[in-house]
């Protein structure tokens, strides 16, 4: 199922797909033609997935069929975080299952997140695949996280369950599979409303320094 889009009101809930939900160049068109919407019409913006996954990252198939395009794809990849990172409205992340890898930095780079309480992981396990963090994504997450569980999280790939990703402040609250869109959009309705425009400066002067070095490319 291809990434969709529909509306409570004038928040946006933006469904990244049924399956593992990995950032193929197909899929990263679709979100970004969401997104355009999303920046027309709404006042804030969910994501979450559906059933066993929230995303499991990178398109690592594509990627070995398509060496000669690492550049240009990582470059997009890092764009869409930085796009969500700055996104002129307030943004949860609905984690319902796993994150893992750039499906976890896209959940990150939302202003909060609310994660299922009974499954899935949060994680990045770029230690373990041996694939190091570009420049950019490493700093999306030092910006996101407390220091020590940045440490952790970076350098040892654990894997955090809802109420471990919520003491190590890795997500905001957890709630029931069936609830967390709708904790989300609780989290949401006392944020409603705010001047895009200044919104959206305030985040891109937050979040500079990382988005110079998202959209690097490095």
């Amino acid at each position: 199922m291809a990434p969709t889009l529909e509306y409570r009101d004038k928040i946006a809930v933006l469904t990244l797909g049924d399956d593992e939900n990995r950032f193929s160049p197909d899929w990263l068109d679709a979100v970004n033609a969401r997104l355009d919407e999303v920046e027309k019409d709404a006042h804030a913006l969910i994501t979450t997935g559906l059933g066993k996954f929230y995303s499991n990252g990178l398109d690592l198939d594509w990627l070995m069929a398509n060496g000669e395009r690492t550049q240009w794809y990582v470059g997009r990849v890092q764009e869409l975080f930085s796009r969500v990172l700055t996104l002129p409205l307030p943004t949860v992340a609905a984690v319902n299952g796993h994150a893992f890898g750039a499906g976890s930095m896209l959940a990150i780079a939302h202003d909060y997140r609310v994660m299922r309480d009974d499954r899935g992981y949060f994680c990045f396990p770029e230690v373990d695949i041996h694939i190091p963090f570009t420049v950019g994504m490493a700093a999306l997450i030092q910006a996101k996280l407390l220091p020590q569980t940045a440490v952790t999280a970076m350098t040892t790939g654990h894997r955090y369950g809802g109420h471990e990703a919520l003491r190590a402040a890795l997500v905001d609250d957890t709630a029931a599979e069936t609830e967390v869109v709708n904790a989300a959009a609780a989290r949401l309705q006392p944020i409603l409303g705010k001047d895009a425009g200044t919104l959206g400066a305030i985040k891109s002067t937050m979040y500079a320094d990382v988005t110079a070095a998202l959209r690097a490319g490095q």
